[in-house]
């Protein structure tokens, strides 16, 4: 019988950017071993659209995310929990049953770059990579 997949929650405060990034990858490079989900202690209600580029440009496929509170995902247990943002660390979290392990990856806002379009590429870029490495250090 094969073990199900470990369930992973990816916090942010706005959940567009960071975690939507996040939980695509986890989905992607988890093969079936590993199920993502995100969501934001104050959701924007609206996913980047340079998330969704970001993630087509590196060959993922970003599936159909949306930007939800944590209190829509609250109703299943979860083995992971992961903030990606400084803000949402630092917040109380909301009480997940279950006793997941908690992970901080501190990961810089990329919607918060300025300059052209092509530094405001670039900071997203170097927020999935950073994502990306974490993510495949995790799965090994």
């Amino acid at each position: 019988m094969e073990n199900p997949p470990l369930k992973v929650l990816v916090l942010c405060t706005g959940n567009s950017c960071r975690s939507i990034m996040a939980e695509a990858l986890i989905n992607h490079l988890g093969q079936g071993h590993y199920q993502a989900w995100s969501a934001g202690t104050m959701p924007a209600r609206y996913v980047h659209p340079k998330s969704i580029d970001t993630l087509q440009r590196h060959g993922i496929n970003p599936g159909n995310p949306s930007s939800k509170s944590v209190d829509e995902v609250a109703w299943q247990s979860y083995n992971l929990i992961i903030t990606v943002c400084d803000q949402a660390a630092g917040e109380s979290c909301p009480l997940f049953p279950g006793k997941a392990k908690k992970l901080h990856w501190s990961t810089p806002d990329p919607a918060k770059a300025t300059g052209s379009e092509t530094e405001k590429d670039a900071a997203f870029d170097q927020a999935f990579v950073m994502l990306k490495n974490r993510i495949e250090e995790l799965l090994k």
